[in-house]
């Protein structure tokens, strides 16, 4: 709910309940990432230029890959149980049913490019939470001065590390599907 008073800033208030789908559209379009884990919000800063390139470069290397009616999003929400969650990259499978907040059973894969405000909750919850989901190949990037590219497939109901790759000579990755990468190249 929004509440105005005179001459002050517009604000809002917290739901009775936990926090759902709905309640994220109370919130500016100001570059934080808004997400709901289990009812809870969750807001993480604004990411900086480094990170907006990576984003982009993989998208274009992940896009310039895909089989064809595959898809390949920035910033696509997952809506599962009573959580909302937006991975810096998403793969889609073909035939996915294309609406605002994806559902996991269409998901290939997620991508997450750690930040350092959202590092612990890269490299912990958001992942645990796919898994939980079902998606069934994950990334995550560490970001610097030669990134680092860390990809996982579900197993037993959690991930397990496949390859850490970094440099900039092309290394075959077959998930989601097969796909030359670079990391060195993305900054």
């Amino acid at each position: 709910m929004v509440v105005i008073g005179q001459g002050a800033p517009p604000r809002w208030t917290a739901p009775d309940g936990p926090w759902t789908e709905p309640d994220l559209h109370l919130f500016p379009q100001d570059g934080h990432r808004y997400e709901i884990v289990c009812g809870s919000l969750h807001v993480t800063p604004p990411a900086d230029d480094a990170h907006e390139t990576i984003v982009n470069s993989l998208v274009t290397v992940l896009r310039a890959a895909a089989p064809e009616d595959w898809w390949v999003c920035d910033r696509l929400g997952i809506a599962w149980a009573d959580s909302n969650l937006v991975p810096d990259v998403t793969v889609l499978r073909p035939r996915s049913s294309g609406a605002s907040w994806a559902n996991p059973a269409d998901i290939a894969l997620v991508v997450e490019i750690e930040a350092p405000a959202s590092r612990r909750y890269d490299r912990l919850l958001k992942p645990a939470l796919y898994a939980e989901a079902g998606i069934t190949t994950f990334w995550r990037i560490e970001p610097g001065p030669e990134p680092v590219l860390h990809t996982y497939a579900l197993l037993d109901g959690g991930f397990a590390r496949q390859e850490t790759i970094h440099g900039v000579d092309p290394v075959r990755v077959d998930a989601p599907f097969p796909i030359r990468v670079a990391p060195q190249t993305w900054q």
